[in-house]
């Protein structure tokens, strides 16, 4: 009866990461505006699970939407690494942005909006680096001109319900939000047809 016990703990064992992620599961943490247009634009990808807005990057403990100074809008992309990898949901972040902006993302400034890749390992640091490198040259950009930031991931502070799932559950003006705020026409200039649903870098 021993031996079955450690027998079915070992089995169940091998099927959850380190991190409480399943084997099949990885994470990935971006900052680029609006977190409720980053987690509609990646939440749909191939291989991604589930996409979470937050709050990171700052040192304020419990941060809300009135009050989270130090730390920005992020999405925590939980994905399936066997369906796409974390390239190419780097690659997919970046056509969601704009990489020339350090001061805010489309209608959006302030710190709070800065666009940041945070990485977990030096894995991923070393992806999000080369990804940078990718972005100047195809946007025929000098790499001090790509205004994204590379840190280290710090604590995820998961954002209150009313702004999980935004898109979804408020379509009509999350639909009149975007559309003011300019995002799409942005993104059509800056990536033309590569936007948003381009297919990954070769």
């Amino acid at each position: 009866m021993i031996k079955f016990i450690i027998l079915i703990v070992l089995l169940f064992s091998s099927f959850i990461a380190p991190s409480g992620l399943y084997a099949a599961e990885d994470a990935a943490t971006f900052a680029g505006g609006c977190f409720w247009c980053l987690e509609h634009d990646l939440e749909s990808i191939n291989g991604v699970i589930k996409v979470e807005s937050g709050y990171s990057g700052g040192n304020l403990e419990n941060p809300t939407y009135r009050n989270h100074n130090g730390h920005q809008e992020v999405v925590l992309v939980k994905f399936n690494p066997e369906k796409i990898n974390y390239e190419n949901l780097l690659r997919s972040y970046w056509r969601n942005i704009d990489p020339l902006d350090d001061k805010g993302q489309f209608c959006d400034k302030g710190d709070s909006y800065r666009p940041i890749i945070f990485t977990s390992n030096q894995d991923q640091k070393t992806q999000a680096e080369l990804s940078l490198i990718k972005a100047a040259n195809e946007l025929d950009v000098k790499l001090e001109d790509i205004k994204v930031q590379i840190k280290p991931q710090k604590k995820f502070w998961l954002a209150e319900d009313y702004h999980q799932d935004f898109a979804k559950l408020n379509n009509l003006k999350y639909s009149f939000y975007r559309s003011s705020c300019g995002r799409d026409n942005r993104l059509e200039q800056v990536w033309g047809d590569k936007a948003s649903t381009a297919d990954p870098w070769n």
